[in-house]
């Protein structure tokens, strides 16, 4: 069975990403945006891919605005990437499947960050 990303919103956000032990990727994202449309597919493999290692969301920029301004997040797509609730790296704009896996793996060799 195929693992996807959930959608996560301002009610579900602590649960989902603030609370979450490991690794947690969300991507900032709206309908009318086209580069975040190219990234769709990416993130559903990447939520695939990862299972079990990374938890994946995806986060309507239009419909929680508030969590949006908090991370400052300016353009979309912004991909972000938590570690126990915390922001430690963040990709903004369409970018190359590769570029994410190397990012993700790079993270999840660090482990817990130890500051």
């Amino acid at each position: 069975m195929a693992v996807q990303a959930t959608k996560v919103d301002d009610g579900s956000w602590d649960t989902h990403v603030m609370k979450a032990a490991g690794l947690v990727m969300v991507d900032f994202w709206a309908v009318w945006c086209g580069p975040c449309q190219m990234v769709a597919p990416v993130v559903e493999e990447l939520a695939n891919e990862y299972a079990g290692k990374l938890q994946v969301m995806k986060l309507n920029t239009d419909e929680n605005p508030e969590i949006a301004g908090r991370y400052q997040v300016m353009s979309i797509p912004t991909i972000m990437f938590f570690k126990d609730g915390k922001p430690v790296e963040k990709l903004i704009g369409a970018r190359p499947k590769r570029q994410f896996k190397d990012l993700i793996d790079s993270l999840l060799a660090q482990g817990t960050p130890t500051a």
